[in-house]
């Protein structure tokens, strides 16, 4: 079992967090997540129940974690989230959007220098798992709403109730 992957990246000039994390052995299952503050953008999961006993599990499981990790950040990257973030009001910078290498995190994505090889079709651990892309309307974190623009703070509301009708 491994403990798992976090990372925070900015993109566009808003900073997002990318998790991952194992189940372990009593709920075979890596899950993937996206969060910006605490709403969820977008989630991953995929399921490993059918290849427990493969040979060397945990790496087999780590090189999974790694790789759906990697995929959500790269996804994130390409701008296939632009959407849906923004149906959250999430204002993104117009810059062109930065490609992966370009982007700015806190640590570096794994085993990014590693060249992409897909995985052969009779490999026991492509045919044995499932990944399923959850989309599903994200829990909003309802003790910090998202900010209207036009909203004045309560400081602001009481600093004027108090001063009105002085100079």
């Amino acid at each position: 079992m491994i403990v798992g992957f976090n990372h925070n990246v900015t993109y566009r000039g808003v900073g997002f967090h990318v998790q991952t994390e194992d189940g372990g052995l009593k709920r075979p299952q890596l899950v993937t997540l996206l969060y910006h503050g605490g709403t969820i953008i977008a989630s991953q999961k995929t399921t490993y129940a059918d290849i427990i006993k493969v040979e060397a599990l945990d790496q087999v499981v780590e090189d999974l974690a790694k790789e759906q990790h990697k995929g959500m950040l790269r996804s994130l990257t390409k701008g296939e989230f632009d959407g849906r973030i923004v149906e959250f009001g999430i204002s993104l910078e117009t810059t062109v959007a930065q490609s992966p290498q370009q982007s700015k995190t806190d640590q570096p994505i794994p085993d990014q220098q590693e060249a992409e090889v897909p995985p052969r079709e009779d490999s026991p651990v492509v045919a044995a798992t499932t990944t399923e892309i959850i989309v599903e309307e994200p829990i909003v974190d309802k003790f910090n709403p998202p900010k209207k623009a036009a909203e004045t703070s309560l400081d602001d509301l009481i600093y004027a109730y108090l001063t009105a009708g002085q100079s």
